[in-house]
């Protein structure tokens, strides 16, 4: 397994402070945020480290050059926006930049590309599933025909105005299974990131087996569930007022039994830290301090 972080973390730097900064830390590699100009207004969403608008081979070559010069490679390229929005021209422009991100790729030499199935959140599930039969089997295609596959993250994206259903359908190993029937490609799978499961009272180590095939690369983020607010409001309230998104080691999931995990089933991808911390998001030292203490978390259980 390589070690990497998610971009997004380190926002206000270029590619170029990002490489050196994970080649001084010590990380192997690094998902690449690769959002449009003009993307969402939401915390840890809208990063750019790479515009793939009009991506040529050239440029391709010019970021290949870069990750050789720090010695740090590309885990995949993320894009984590909402391809079945309610909105009609919100949803064409999401699968729209995804097919430029899926075209950058290859030229890259990179066969994942991370992002969310999304969702309509004021219909039900059924509806959402007809949706995502409707739009997703084409882009699968579309990134096949091209040699990439699309691990879609498990982050339910609830918000108060967005609960309960959230923004990303692809939020529990009961919809993970519908969608593998719907969508059976071999090159359509998981970024497997354990802190959502946990956040939904689900185990976030036992999926690991039976969706082994499908995991092709995973977040490294930690979620404390608070047990005395559970007890005060229930597991009907919004799930994170009741839980905090940590760095791996300061919160419930046991990071050991998690790669342990993951060696059982052969996994051998990369395993990013992903930063949503907010004791250490507010300045730049901080964030480059929590992937820091993520790291010293994380790299003895992957040596």
């Amino acid at each position: 397994m390589q070690l990497g972080f998610v971009t997004a973390i380190l926002h206000d730097q270029s590619l170029d402070d990002v490489l050196a900064f994970a080649a001084a830390e010590r990380y192997e590699c690094i998902e690449v945020m690769c959002w449009p100009s003009g993307g969402p207004d939401r915390k840890f969403g809208g990063v750019c480290h790479l515009d793939v608008e009009g991506f040529s081979q050239a440029q391709a070559d010019d970021t290949r050059e870069l990750c050789e010069k720090h010695g740090v490679a590309i885990s995949a390229l993320g894009y984590y926006s909402n391809p079945l929005a309610a909105d009609a021209g919100e949803a064409e422009r999401a699968q729209s930049h995804l097919r430029k991100v899926i075209d950058a790729a290859p030229l890259l030499g990179l066969n994942t590309v991370n992002s969310f199935i999304g969702a309509h959140t004021k219909l039900p599930l059924e509806e959402n599933m007809q949706r995502f039969a409707g739009v997703w089997p084409d882009l699968v295609r579309y990134a096949a025909d091209r040699g990439v596959r699309i691990g879609i993250e498990n982050c339910p994206m609830l918000f108060p105005n967005t609960w309960p259903f959230g923004m990303n359908l692809a939020r529990t190993p009961a919809i993970w299974r519908r969608m593998f029937e719907i969508v059976p490609l071999e090159n359509f799978g998981l970024n497997y990131d354990p802190s959502h499961l946990a956040m939904q009272l689900i185990d976030p180590i036992a999926p690991i087996r039976e969706f082994a095939s499908r995991i092709f690369h995973t977040h490294a983020k930690d979620m404390c569930v608070e047990p005395e607010r559970l007890q005060d409001i229930g597991s009907l309230e919004l799930p994170m007022e009741r839980s905090t998104a940590r760095i791996p080691g300061r919160g419930g999931i046991d990071w050991a039994r998690w790669v342990g995990a993951l060696r059982e089933v052969q996994y051998n991808g990369p395993v990013c830290v992903e930063v949503e911390d907010e004791e250490f998001t507010s300045t730049l030292e901080g964030r480059k301090e929590s992937l820091r203490l993520s790291r010293d978390a994380l790299a003895p259980l992957l040596a």
